[in-house]
C-alpha cells in the first residue's frame, strides 16, 4: 500500500472531491447527518478526508486536476449540508480499485459505522470483483473465516428483508431464525412480520422457528390428512399469513394469524374476491359453521395498524452474542 502523499494535510473545494465509486455504504441516516452536519458549522471538520489525486484531461485540451474520496464520505457529506467550501484531507497515491475498496470498507469497520447488510455486500464484492476467498477477507478485516461465510448468508435473504435489517427494524441477531426457514418462504415472510409488528425478541424469535420446524417434522411423522394438508398450504399461500386447519371429529377449526388492522381487511378483501364455489362444491354444509380464530395477541399499537418504528429488542446476553459472532447463521448448529 502506498505511502502518505508528502504525510501532509491539504485543504481541498469540495466540489472538488468526487464519491468514492467503492464506498460500501448504501445508507447514511439523516438525523445523524444532520447532526454531523450541526457540529462541523460550529467546530469544523477535525478528522481529515483520505483522497487519492486524479488528474482528468479537459475536452478542450489540458489536464484538471481532481480528488476521488477513499475515506470519509459521511464527513463530506455533512460538510457539503453545512456550506463548508474547503475540507481538510490526506492525499493517496498510487493505490489500486482493491486497495480503495479495502481502506473504505476498513475505514466504516473500524468506525463500527456500516450495516450489516453494507458489510456483506461489501465482502460480496471483494469476493466476486476482486477474487478475494473468504479466508483472505477474514484476514484483511480480522475475523474468522466462519464470520465473513456467516455474514455472506444475509444477502440470501428477500429484499424486503434486508431493508428492514438495513433500517433498524429487525436486529442481526433476528437473521438466525429467518434464514432457519428459508426453504420455506410463506412461514418465512410470517415469522418477519411477526417479528416487525409485534416486536419479538431474538429468543422469541428462536422459540418460533424451533416450533415451526418441530411442526413440520411433527407432521411428517404422524402422516397428516394430506388434502387438509394441501388446503391449509393453499390458504397460506393465497392469505400471506400463517393459517392452521385442526380438524376434529365434526368439523374443526381454522385459525388465521394478523399483524395489524390493514392486513386482516385486506385478508378478508381476498377471502371476498375469491371464487369460493369451486372450493366448496365437495365441502359438507357442516362446513360452513367452522370457527375461525384470529390471533389476537397483537399489542395495541398494532391493532390500530400503526407499527412502531423501534426495532424488537436482541434479549440475547453479550456472552450468547459473542458466542454467535463467529457462527450467527450457521443453521447446522441451531438445533430442535
Amino acid at each position: 500500500m502506498s505511502n502518505i502523499y508528502s504525510n501532509s494535510i491539504f485543504w481541498i473545494d469540495t466540489d472538488k472531491i468526487k464519491p468514492n465509486p467503492y464506498q460500501p455504504r448504501r445508507d447514511f441516516d439523516a438525523v445523524r447527518l444532520q447532526d454531523l452536519s450541526d457540529s462541523i458549522k460550529q467546530y469544523g471538520v477535525l478528522q481529515p478526508l483520505t483522497v487519492s489525486r486524479v488528474e482528468v484531461e479537459k475536452e478542450g485540451g489540458g489536464i484538471v486536476t481532481e480528488y476521488e474520496l477513499i475515506a470519509g464520505e459521511r464527513r463530506l457529506r455533512a460538510a457539503i449540508l453545512a456550506n463548508v467550501s474547503q475540507v481538510p484531507v490526506i492525499i493517496r497515491t498510487g493505490d489500486t480499485d482493491i486497495m480503495k475498496l479495502e481502506l473504505a470498507i476498513i475505514e466504516n469497520l473500524q468506525r463500527e459505522d456500516l450495516n450489516v447488510v453494507d458489510r456483506a455486500r461489501a465482502f460480496l464484492r471483494l469476493a466476486s470483483e476482486f477474487k478475494f476467498t473468504h479466508n483472505e477477507i477474514a484476514k484483511k478485516m480480522g475475523r474468522s473465516r466462519e464470520y465473513v461465510s456467516n455474514t455472506l448468508r444475509i444477502l440470501s435473504l428477500p429484499e424486503e428483508m434486508l431493508n428492514a435489517l438495513s433500517e433498524g427494524k429487525i436486529t442481526e441477531g433476528h437473521t438466525r431464525p429467518i434464514l432457519m426457514l428459508a426453504d420455506h418462504p410463506e412461514e418465512q415472510l410470517v415469522l418477519f412480520k411477526e417479528i416487525v409488528y409485534k416486536k419479538i425478541t431474538v429468543r422469541e424469535a428462536e422459540r418460533l422457528a424451533r416450533k415451526i420446524a418441530y411442526d413440520r417434522v411433527r407432521k411428517k411423522e404422524f402422516m397428516p390428512d394430506p388434502e387438509i394438508t394441501e388446503l391449509e398450504e393453499e390458504f397460506q399461500e393465497k392469505l400471506g399469513t400463517r393459517v392452521h386447519i385442526e380438524k376434529k371429529e365434526l368439523g374443526g377449526q381454522i385459525k388465521i394469524d394478523y399483524f395489524s388492522t390493514e392486513d386482516l381487511r385486506q385478508i378478508l378483501d381476498l377471502i371476498n374476491k375469491s371464487n369460493t364455489q369451486d372450493r366448496t362444491e365437495n365441502i359438507p354444509p357442516q362446513a360452513e359453521m367452522l370457527e375461525n380464530y384470529i390471533s389476537k395477541s397483537v399489542p395495541e399499537p398494532v391493532a390500530n395498524g400503526l407499527a412502531s418504528n423501534e426495532a424488537p429488542l436482541d434479549d440475547r446476553s453479550k456472552d450468547e452474542k459473542k458466542e454467535d459472532d463467529a457462527d450467527l447463521y450457521n443453521i447446522t448448529n441451531f438445533s430442535l
